[in-house]
């Protein structure tokens, strides 16, 4: 097995566990919570599905910026929430069953959002740009959706055990995800430098600013739903978007980099917002 299939393997691990960490502290109910309520569920899906990519599309539309910058920025905007983000959001005072039942919800539109946007993307651009809703269903299905369920069950079955193995599934899966992603920005640096330049920060920060504004706005007045939401709306699933670009731009190398430069913003302009806004938890 080479270094680039171990590295892998420990991400694709790490998120399991991560996921299945929040599981077991999950229940139906919670996950199913913003299905269930419509005034919870359109404002999120105006925020994550309709603005971000809106705003990003007129960003590409209005300034002349470098192809990869361009593909990264479009592939994340049109990207949901990454999987291990509900952590993130309980940290910061989160309510359970919105952060959980939110997860859910986006992960399930995805599915048919995912592919309806990039087609819309197509049609602005004119350019081909596609996935499968069978691709998207996959990843979601294997990334956020299976872990998450089989944690919730498994609570049902063991609740006495759940906290205790959800403790040591979180430690081992940040330990392996923090070991797999260091090599991969260390290799991705010199990338990623090359990048900063071009109006690829500019625009990226203005993407992330604009969804977690819509995020507070759209979230409404209570702060454990409020900060979420903004949170979500900012921070993408970057294996989305790396897939988005493989499959349409496979010529494009620094189109990777330009997905990880758009996360490692997302997660600092995130941070700040929670230190100043978010209710801790």
């Amino acid at each position: 097995m080479t270094l680039a299939q171990l590295v892998q393997l420990a991400i694709t691990t790490s998120i399991l566990l991560l996921v299945f960490s929040l599981g077991l502290g999950a229940t139906i109910e919670e996950a199913t919570s913003v299905l269930r309520r419509p005034s919870r569920l359109v404002p999120a899906v105006l925020a994550i599905f309709v603005v971000v990519p809106a705003f990003a599309a007129l960003l590409a539309w209005a300034f002349n910026l470098p192809a990869p910058v361009e593909i990264a920025m479009l592939a994340m905007a049109v990207s949901p929430v990454p999987p291990i983000l509900p952590g993130k959001q309980l940290k910061l005072g989160g309510r359970r069953d919105y952060v959980f039942g939110l997860l859910v919800a986006i992960s399930l539109i995805a599915i048919v959002a995912v592919p309806a946007a990039l087609q819309i993307v197509s049609w602005i651009f004119n350019r081909p740009v596609h996935i499968s809703p069978f691709a998207v269903a996959k990843l979601i299905a294997t990334s956020v959706l299976a872990p998450l369920l089989v944690g919730v069950i498994a609570r049902m079955i063991v609740p006495s055990l759940a906290d205790k193995v959800a403790s040591i599934a979180a430690r081992i899966g940040t330990v392996l995800l923090i070991m797999a992603l260091l090599p991969i920005l260390a290799s991705a640096l010199p990338a990623i430098w090359r990048l900063v330049g071009s109006g690829a920060v500019i625009a990226f920060v203005a993407v992330v600013a604009i969804a977690m504004a819509a995020g507070h706005v759209l979230g409404g007045a209570d702060a454990g739903e409020r900060t979420p939401l903004a949170i979500a709306s900012a921070m993408r699933h970057p294996g989305m978007a790396l897939a988005i670009a493989r499959l349409n731009f496979p010529d494009e190398n620094l189109a990777p980099a330009a997905v990880l430069l758009f996360v490692l913003l997302a997660a600092i302009a995130t941070s700040i917002y929670g230190s100043k806004v978010a209710r801790p938890g």
